[in-house]
């Protein structure tokens, strides 16, 4: 099997499946690394590729011109808020987006939350 015919099966299963659900994903950095490092694992495998290689993973990211996985979960996660916001008021996941809990947090650092993220984008 050729070099494009792989990497039109890794955009249509691999990717699919690092990105299944990843509209609602709150990333922290020791989660955009581990999708990082499996990315570059599926990569690594569709070209042969070993550890023992010693090829940098932006070597094989050139060769695979291949997008960084987490950049392309949150265009995803930026395009998902903008298809909330035209949804209508009544509907489920708009009221979940502007929804306001009563009461107080709990003590400690707040957790970070899904729309937070959203607001250090560039």
């Amino acid at each position: 099997m050729n070099k494009e015919t792989k990497l039109r099966i890794h955009k249509i299963t691999a990717k699919a499946a690092l990105k299944f659900g990843s509209e609602v994903w709150v990333l922290k950095k020791r989660e955009e690394q581990r999708l990082e490092a499996a990315q570059i694992k599926f990569l690594r495998h569709l070209l042969g590729i070993t550890k023992l290689d010693k090829e940098k993973n932006q070597c094989i990211k050139e060769k695979t011109a291949a997008q960084n996985i987490v950049k392309e979960i949150k265009q995803y996660q930026k395009k998902w808020l903008q298809h909330v916001q035209r949804m209508d008021r009544n509907r489920l996941p708009r009221q979940a987006l502007k929804y306001k809990p009563e009461g107080r947090r709990n003590i400690g650092r707040p957790k970070k939350r899904w729309r937070d993220q959203l607001h250090f984008e560039d």
